[in-house]
């Protein structure tokens, strides 16, 4: 057995209690890094395996199959990777990718706050203050995932008075980063979940990811979003096969419709990677937005298919509970930062501008 079929084989063991338990938290990270996923789509310079984004999407999705829980801390931690990957700051994409590749410490996107301000929806949660070291930091994140308490390194918006907003880097260990204790979720509990408090943190000029955030944000907005796309296409993908597997080989509506959303899923995933690799959504945004939108509504779907298909039997506790876990991981397709409230009150904030 390969290293990737021994880890795909501890996520199908292990995908209930990581979805409801703590208890395998620490596990996560380095399982994945055991199967090779962190070097998808990370140029073989920096210690990856080459190709582009698309690859990492496609890996985050098969993880989801497994595992919602595993799939989330590997887009946490692959989107960090990205992040250092467009930074103009080439020391600190030197100093970290590679080690982030080898699962050396947990990376932490840590912007959702700051997709949100992008879009006008939410205002920066940290201050900046320019010093002769570099920035003090003062503020907080209430929901960021993949903070390992093994140790990790994250990235934030800052305002900083009247310089442009910028995003930059903090590790764990430095003086004044307060981890809380892990978020209460409903599910995705072994994920590393939790707010951070900054007081008075610290860190040099070079650990700034990008200086304006507002210049930087588009371009890499594609890929945050593709690759979280990734975790509803491994989870659509999982309760379709289910359905499919159910329905055997009677050719009735319910059958039908299974092979046509499989399709609907598959033509979504291509518009998506399509539009990422030739960098129209870097320009235009709403278009992956209705993108993400489109895949969340198919990840509903996808689940009331599975239930549909298994019947009554779905609801037994002592029979196969990857249905019951699945439900609840759809739950948080529709959540999850930006939200698909947030992206439709922007996609109406684009349609009025363009109408005045």
């Amino acid at each position: 057995m390969s290293a990737a079929q021994a880890v795909q084989a501890w996520l199908q063991e292990h995908a209930e209690p990581l979805d409801t338990t703590q208890d395998f938290a620490s596990e996560v990270l380095p399982r994945l890094t055991q199967a090779g996923v962190f070097a998808a789509g990370v140029p073989q310079a920096h210690g990856g395996a080459g190709g582009d984004v698309r690859d990492a999407i496609e890996a985050i999705a098969a993880t989801a199959e497994q595992s919602l829980t595993a799939a989330f801390v590997f887009w946490g931690h692959r989107t960090f990777i990205e992040y250092l990957l467009h930074s103009p700051n080439e020391v600190l994409a030197e100093r970290w990718v590679a080690r982030l590749v080898k699962g050396e410490r947990g990376g932490a996107t840590g912007l959702s706050n700051a997709m949100k301000f992008l879009s006008g929806i939410e205002s920066l949660q940290i201050e900046a203050t320019p010093n002769d070291a570099g920035f003090r930091l003062d503020g907080g994140l209430a929901w960021v995932t993949n903070l390992r308490k093994e140790g990790f390194i994250a990235a934030a918006a800052v305002s900083s008075g009247d310089a442009p907003p910028a995003i930059v880097s903090f590790c764990n260990e430095t003086a004044g980063v307060e981890r809380s204790a892990d978020l209460d979720l409903l599910a995705l509990r072994s994920s590393n979940t939790a707010a951070v408090k900054l007081k008075g943190v610290q860190i040099a000029a070079d650990e700034v990811i990008h200086a304006d955030a507002r210049q930087y944000l588009p371009g890499v907005r594609p890929s945050f979003l593709g690759m979280q796309c990734g975790m509803s296409v491994g989870l659509a993908r999982a309760s379709l096969r289910a359905a499919q597997q159910l329905c055997g080989n009677t050719r009735g509506q319910l059958a039908d419709r299974v092979t046509e959303l499989q399709r609907a899923l598959e033509d979504t995933v291509k518009q998506m990677t399509d539009g990422i690799l030739d960098g129209s959504f870097k320009t235009k945004a709403a278009p992956l937005f209705r993108i993400r939108i489109t895949l969340a509504e198919i990840v509903q779907q996808a689940v009331m298919l599975e239930l549909q298909a298994s019947g009554g039997r779905a609801y037994l506790q002592d029979k196969d509970r990857n249905f019951a876990r699945r439900w609840r991981e759809s739950a948080f397709v529709p959540i999850v930062t930006p939200s698909l409230t947030q992206l439709q009150i922007e996609l109406q904030k684009q349609a009025a501008a363009q109408v005045a």
